[in-house]
């Protein structure tokens, strides 16, 4: 279960906000926002930002400037989480946005695990990580369980050293049905390392569908296997991770999925939808409905509670375990009170009070580019971003929809002012219209909001992010091709629960 800290008044960080573009200081009707956000419904989500290369450009800086600005970046920082990246998988699936390495690079797998204790070694003396507080630890990819556990031992030997852990904070890791079943004494050792949660990806058990998706398909006595092993090796906490919104999934094959991952018993099941953009199926966006998607997640939200599993309207993960989130520390952390993370490893993404990074390898998804600055002695970082603080407002918002509410306190401990306040027109929508509604700790979705989460997230987005959702849909056409225009791929340290939860 996820311990999570009374929120401390922050106040505007060490290094200050950015001064925000003209871009950022515009205001736009919420009922355009709202209907641009259900228009891009394929873009506008958690995933936050849009397009950064157009969107954040203003805001980056200067290679000659990145590791001195990182460094005053993260020094009033005490707690903050954890995550690495392991790029590593046997095949990309064709659903794939993320940063995985193509086969021939997959060679040097457990070299990669000494290049990312090298790292964070450079920002322990960059950062003087040993009197910091850690949260969560999540190991993501990719697949982090293709590396042999001597080498992912390595990289908790190295966090251990550089780091204090804070009560409540947990381990996790991510693996596939195949190496959960035939690779049982992996798991074994890794419930050894300390790693108390797993999580494993599904997705969909149509055989059809995974042809299309190019998903590994061992059967659905495999993934029994699977499970069999995860619990004979120790783990009480296994999350199952499923998809929707693929064209051509049928309501009855999304149903007989549900059931199969409740059938499993694992304690929690996190729903991802579909998300199109830079994947090898993004032509078929258009082929998919809001309507499809509201009767997937209606669906599955009736089957899962009837079986014992509970979320609030919009969070993603259902949980059968009364008073646990069913995510990890990392994400909980991440999600409810926007705490900073560093992301290690290939494209991986790090957030502090005042600026965003994406590392080495996020545009390019090779390996060279992470290790020629690691050889060279300096931190990996391909981009860094100093944020004026509606942008990290609404990065902070974004997230939070994976968990269908923002954290009021939570909010104002960050950013010094109510949230209420500072999206005054933007509440007053939703709460007028039955969207969201005020409780005295967050801002939380309802059903009717859940139905329409895509317009509704568009409101809390900056107003230069805004304003491109708004230029996509005067175009016309989704926005699953379109929004990748201009914009480099993204890194992931918080897409999936765990890694690819970190999709943000």
């Amino acid at each position: 279960m996820s311990v999570m800290p009374a929120p401390q008044a922050l106040g505007p960080p060490a290094l200050g906000w950015a001064e925000p573009t003209a871009a950022d200081t515009a205001r736009f009707p919420p009922a355009e926002i709202f209907a641009a956000g259900l228009h891009q419904h394929h873009l506008a989500n958690t995933a936050y930002p849009i397009a950064h290369a157009e969107t954040w450009r203003p805001y980056r800086v200067p290679r000659a400037a990145v590791e001195a600005t990182t460094r005053r970046a993260f020094a009033p920082v005490d707690a903050l989480c954890l995550y690495v990246h392991v790029p590593f998988c046997a095949t990309r699936c064709a659903f794939c946005a993320y940063t995985v390495v193509e086969r021939e690079e997959a060679a040097g797998a457990d070299l990669y695990a000494q290049q990312v204790v090298q790292e964070l070694t450079l920002y322990a003396a960059a950062l003087d990580t040993a009197r910091r507080r850690l949260h969560g630890l999540d190991l993501g990819g990719g697949t982090p369980t293709v590396l042999e556990p001597a080498a992912i031992g390595q990289i908790l030997s190295a966090v251990h050293r550089h780091f204090r852990w804070a009560p409540g904070a947990d381990i996790s890791i991510e693996t596939t049905p195949r190496i959960a079943a035939r690779a049982p004494d992996r798991l074994v050792a890794l419930r050894a390392l300390g790693i108390d949660r797993i999580s494993m990806g599904i997705q969909v058990v149509q055989p059809a569908l995974l042809r299309t998706l190019r998903r590994e398909a061992g059967g659905i006595g495999e993934q029994r296997r699977a499970v069999e092993h995860i619990r004979r090796a120790g783990f009480k906490r296994l999350n199952v991770d499923l998809m929707y919104g693929f064209a051509g999934q049928s309501l009855l094959s999304w149903q007989a999925t549900v059931a199969h991952a409740i059938a499993l018993g694992p304690e929690a099941i996190t729903l991802y939808r579909m998300r199109y953009k830079q994947t090898r199926l993004a032509s078929q966006a258009g082929r998919v409905t809001l309507e499809q998607i509201h009767q997937q997640t209606t669906l599955a939200q009736q089957v899962l509670g009837a079986a014992g599993y509970a979320a609030p309207p919009g969070k993603t993960t259902y949980c059968r375990v009364a008073g646990e989130t069913g995510t990890s520390a990392y994400l909980t952390q991440r999600v409810v009170a926007g705490m900073p993370y560093l992301g290690l490893g290939l494209g991986a993404q790090s957030l502090s009070p005042s600026t965003l990074a994406y590392n080495a390898g996020a545009a390019s998804k090779r390996l060279a580019p992470y290790q020629r600055a690691l050889a060279a002695g300096r931190l990996p970082i391909q981009d860094l971003y100093h944020l004026p603080a509606r942008q990290l407002m609404a990065k902070m918002c974004a997230v939070s929809f994976y968990f269908g509410a923002i954290d009021r306190a939570a909010f104002a401990a960050k950013f010094g002012q109510p949230l209420e306040r500072v999206f005054a027109e933007e509440v007053a929508f939703v709460v007028d219209r039955g969207l969201m509604q005020l409780t005295p700790r967050a801002l939380a979705l309802t059903p009717a909001g859940v139905a329409q989460l895509n317009g509704v997230i568009a409101l809390f987005y900056a107003p230069a992010v805004q304003a491109h959702l708004l230029r996509l849909a005067a175009d016309g056409g989704h926005g699953a091709r379109q929004g990748a225009a201009g914009s480099r791929p993204r890194s992931l340290a918080f897409a999936k629960d765990g890694g690819a939860e970190t999709r943000a």
